[in-house]
């Protein structure tokens, strides 16, 4: 079967599990990963051949989807960042929602668990332009409502992180034992 699947946007897990290596390259990718692979190999303790072949694997795999710039906001006028929620009637994943998802200012829709159904990260250039995304999503059949709350400040915002906490500090154990 010849057929170009390039395009094709994967579903699936990565086809192997991670070793330490393969989280140690992307640990240093997500910080750049522009750098070149002989900058890359010089990082992790592998040849500059050898930390390219991992790098391809893990794009495979899937593990890499992609790589994108992080534009800083303030370049390009979107200094407002807000966390919207968004209450529907029934479940709320219709295409009519989805398609919220036009506008620039919607980075990230996320269906929840709680007391609302869609929660939406934005960012606008003002407070008149989130007014006017939250009309939009009023003028959607099947939007009760909307809270909003616009982000002060950012302490720490990262792309997904390669490392897993393997144990919690003690104060969370023995909290939870002290539940039983």
């Amino acid at each position: 079967m010849d057929q170009n699947t390039d395009d094709i946007r994967r579903k699936r897990p990565p086809d192997h599990d991670l070793d330490a290596m393969d989280r140690k390259i992307l640990g240093v990718l997500v910080e750049d990963a522009m750098m070149s692979y002989a900058d890359l190999g010089a990082r992790v303790g592998l040849s500059p051949p050898a930390a390219h072949e991992r790098v391809k694997r893990l794009r495979r795999s899937g593990a890499i989807r992609r790589v994108a710039a992080l534009i800083d906001p303030r370049t390009v006028g979107k200094t407002l960042l807000a966390f919207v929620h968004v209450d529907t009637t029934g479940w709320g994943k219709t295409q009519a929602l989805m398609a919220i998802e036009e506008h620039p200012e919607v980075e990230e829709i996320h269906s929840v668990t709680g007391d609302t159904c869609m929660l939406l990260k934005v960012r606008t250039d003002s407070t008149h332009a989130l007014e006017g995304l939250l009309a939009r999503l009023y003028d959607t059949p099947g939007v009760k409502g909307t809270r909003s709350y616009v982000v002060l400040s950012t302490l720490v915002e990262r792309p997904v992180q390669p490392g897993i906490t393997r144990e919690w500090p003690a104060l969370v154990r023995d909290a939870e034992a002290g539940d039983r």
